[in-house]
């Protein structure tokens, strides 16, 4: 069975992101094959896993998940000889109220794989301190094995020494120290880093990674770290939206889970891809229409000149059902506006208007339940997802989709929304993205 490693930290912004590429590609130019995972709901570092590895990572998230999902999806690393997931924040960092495996934290995973974790610790403003960070996380949830620790951005070899001196007597390996990496930072967003299919120098980038961590950090020793293995309990997956599945796939609409998508084709479906922003229009043969989230909202203006895109998608809804996560919920809209004020006419299958001029942070996992049907799923069920976007409601005019909470089990504004044709199409969105069915 197949090992594995958790890349994680104290906290956010530590490098977790960037060790964790840097291992990808070394390994990778080793000859090894290594099964990359993303914990938490993230949609943008997997891409980046994908790219360094040559693999497709694949989200496990422990609030959203059940034990039988998360199994069978990291069972996914048999093929390979070892399996890398990236953490996300701390540790130990999750939702207040655990979910359906757990709160969400890494350190879910780690103990449910078995998975040693490797901890990253950033340098900076610190020395000999690091010593007794490490100490505390290898102490503080005894079914999470801390296989060591790699520090990042090291300013000099007299502070590496000091970094090492801090960590002696505590048990705890030290599997590398990373220099101050100021050129190879990655370019971000708002929702995080630019995307890796848009980032042109993403080859040197990774080639230049990889070879930083292979001459600062012992890979045997880190390989040698990786313990635990996962058996494959069969599919467990959400029905597909219908038979033939219309998805808008390119820069604007990119935030779909791989596992939902793994799902739908194992369940019998067939995707048909299209791109909005190259003016096409859902396949006409098509059963059903899914707008994944992204950032419609730097390619406003274009999407709502596309006369094509604009016209076919309204036809197909006026039969047909066509839902929109997120970014795509606000394209059904009928308007959007960005950053510097400029409204852009949308489908207008629903009455929803937003506006990134009046940005709002919107974060957390969400718990829905469906106040009517939407593709694929009838009316009552529940999902467990997540929500990330910045952009404000300006108006709502359309009945609710769906009752949605937060993680404690407070209801959000954002239901959701959804619009019946005269020719029985229907149109359904909300801000939340699905990750699984909840139990119970």
């Amino acid at each position: 069975m197949t090992p594995g490693l958790v890349i994680s930290a104290p906290a956010s912004r530590s490098g977790k992101t960037t060790l964790t590429l840097g291992l990808l590609a070394a390994l990778r130019a080793r000859g090894m094959a290594v099964q990359p995972f993303k914990c938490g709901p993230d949609y943008i570092d997997p891409a980046f896993h994908t790219a360094a590895a040559g693999q497709a990572s694949i989200n496990l998230d422990s609030w959203a998940m059940g034990e039988d999902l998360l199994r069978n999806l990291a069972s996914r690393a048999q093929a390979a000889e070892l399996a890398i997931a990236e953490g996300a924040m701390g540790l130990f960092d999750g939702a207040a109220t655990p979910g359906e495996t757990g709160i969400g934290a890494s350190a879910d995973i780690a103990a449910l794989m078995g998975w040693p974790v490797i901890l990253v610790l950033d340098g900076s403003g610190q020395a000999q301190s690091a010593g007794a960070v490490a100490r505390g996380f290898a102490g503080h949830r005894p079914s999470v094995a801390l296989a060591g620790v790699i520090f990042n951005n090291v300013a000099s070899d007299r502070h590496e020494a000091l970094l090492r001196y801090g960590m002696e007597g505590t048990g705890i390996p030290v599997l590398g120290a990373l220099r101050l990496t100021r050129d190879l930072v990655l370019p971000e967003r708002h929702l995080g880093l630019v995307q890796a299919g848009e980032n042109l120098e993403l080859p040197e980038i990774l080639d230049r990674l990889g070879a930083l961590v292979a001459d600062h950090c012992d890979l045997d020793a880190i390989t040698r770290a990786a313990s635990g293995s996962v058996a494959d309990t069969g599919p467990i997956a959400l029905p597909p939206p219908g038979d033939r599945i219309a998805l808008a796939k390119d820069a604007a609409f990119s935030f779909i889970y791989p596992h939902l998508i793994e799902g739908w084709r194992r369940a019998g479906a067939t995707i048909l891809p299209f791109s909005p922003l190259a003016d096409e229009a859902p396949d006409p043969t098509a059963t059903t229409c899914w707008l994944p989230g992204g950032y419609p909202e730097l390619h406003a203006g274009r999407l709502a000149a596309n006369a094509t895109f604009l016209k076919g998608t309204r036809a197909f809804a006026q039969t047909r059902p066509v839902h929109g996560e997120c970014g795509g919920y606000m394209t059904l809209g009928a308007g959007l506006e960005d950053a510097d004020g400029v409204r852009h006419e949308m489908l207008g299958l629903l009455g929803l208007e937003t506006s990134f001029a009046k940005r709002k942070l919107h974060l957390g996992y969400r718990l829905a339940t469906l106040d009517t049907e939407a593709p694929g799923l009838a009316r009552s069920r529940r999902l467990r997802g997540h929500e990330f976007h910045y952009a404000t409601v300006l108006s709502q005019p359309d009945a609710p989709l769906a009752r949605i909470e937060d993680a404690n089990g407070a209801d959000t504004q954002e239901t959701g929304s959804y619009r019946d044709t005269t020719q029985g199409g229907r149109a359904t969105g909300t801000f939340f993205h699905m990750i699984a069915e909840a139990s119970g």
